[in-house]
């Protein structure tokens, strides 16, 4: 398999599995546990001496993993030739936004899910309703009712200055063990996975060998000041746990998308009312544009619709509506950026916002012209 494949695997398993593993690895981790208990007990009189390297990180886990809560899900599907119901359970982490009882985590730990439960680090249990995601980021804002008291908002930190080899931490619900905490450094910067949604990228995403296993996703990365600095998504890995390839959302992008997920369930996209381009070697041909759209109104010419006659002699035996491209506009810039591909046009577009005027260059007769267009909400 290429690189591109199990990059794209790992991105898949992570927060999947942990509800399969916990039921089939019990007896091992037991043996494990005792082993370790034992071992601690022999040693409970050699004196413990912390150095500040190991005391940061002990202030890190202190201040972070009380904002940090598990989220479970429940998913039921129906069979449809026995008609009978399956119900499937998943885990993932999150972290407390605000007082509000607001909390954030991946879109695919709760995609699907009928049931959605929080449990915060004090063990309660609240049921949660999802406020608002977004399946291209992969970021959703779920909400429970919490006393203020009992809910204590992750510090936020910032995205823009961060470092290679840098110091971070993950904390979260690796196979359903609660407030672990794993460290390790930012190994790389602005790397980009595929979305979740077909032909989209996740992009300038961090890079970290801070172990993540299934259950980790939607925990918070932070930095050694205990500030999430970005909110874990997925591994690269061939068999679906931690190879010290993992991928983070920076927190400035989710802190430019969260609001509106709050304010709107959705983000609201800036539309242009261009439906269909083709893509050519000399630039993007429009081949439909909507009816009252921006794009129409500014006056660019995309494919028209002419109907098609098939004759038998002098009678017409059929008729087949058809777009004739030949006089439709070929758009070549983009802001004064040139275009090649579709993917170009869309990055460019939801860069901006409603109410947004951009500029597009257009070929038309042989000439090329500027059409300024006014965005709309989609």
């Amino acid at each position: 398999m290429n690189r591109t494949g199990w990059t794209t695997l790992g991105a898949l398993l992570v927060g999947l599995a942990a509800g399969a593993w916990m039921a089939d690895g019990n007896s091992g981790w037991n043996a494990i546990s005792h082993s370790s208990a034992t071992a601690a007990a022999v040693s409970t009189e050699t004196p413990v001496s912390i150095s500040a390297d190991e005391q940061r990180n002990i202030s890190v886990y202190e201040t972070a993993n009380r904002s940090v809560v598990n989220i479970d899900t429940k998913t039921v599907s129906v069979d449809p030739m026995f008609m009978t119901q399956r119900e499937a359970e998943g885990a993932g982490s999150g972290a407390v936004l605000d007082r509000e009882g607001h909390i954030i985590t991946n879109y695919h730990v709760i995609d699907g899910a009928q049931r959605i439960s929080v449990t915060l680090a004090s063990n309660d249990v609240y049921p949660a309703e999802l406020v608002g995601g977004d399946k291209e980021h992969d970021i959703a804002v779920l909400k429970i009712s919490a006393p203020a008291e009992v809910l204590y908002p992750i510090n936020l930190g910032g995205s823009d200055q961060l470092r290679v080899g840098q110091r971070v931490y993950a904390v979260g619900n690796p196979f359903g063990w609660d407030g672990t905490m794993t460290t390790g450094i930012i190994s790389s910067l602005n790397r980009n996975l595929p979305s979740r949604v077909d032909g989209r990228q996740m992009k300038s995403l961090i890079q970290t060998d801070a172990a993540m296993n299934p259950g980790n996703s939607g925990g918070p990365l932070l930095d050694g000041n205990a500030r999430m600095i970005g909110m874990c998504v997925a591994i690269a890995s061939r068999t679906g746990q931690n190879t010290g390839i993992g991928f983070a959302i920076p927190i400035d992008r989710i802190k430019a998308i969260v609001p509106e997920l709050i304010s709107n369930g959705r983000i609201v996209r800036a539309d242009i009312g261009i439906i269909d381009v083709m893509e050519t070697k000399d630039g993007l041909v429009v081949r439909q544009v909507a009816k009252g759209g921006p794009a129409e109104e500014a006056g660019l010419q995309g494919g028209k619709v002419v109907v098609q006659q098939f004759k038998r002699g002098n009678l017409v035996v059929a008729q087949r509506p058809m777009l004739d491209h030949s006089q439709a506009d070929r758009i070549v810039a983009f802001d004064g950026e040139e275009l090649r591909t579709g993917v170009q046009f869309q990055d460019k577009l939801w860069s901006h916002r409603p109410g947004d005027i951009v500029k597009l260059t257009v070929v038309r007769g042989g000439n090329r012209v500027e059409i300024p267009i006014t965005l709309r909400a989609d």
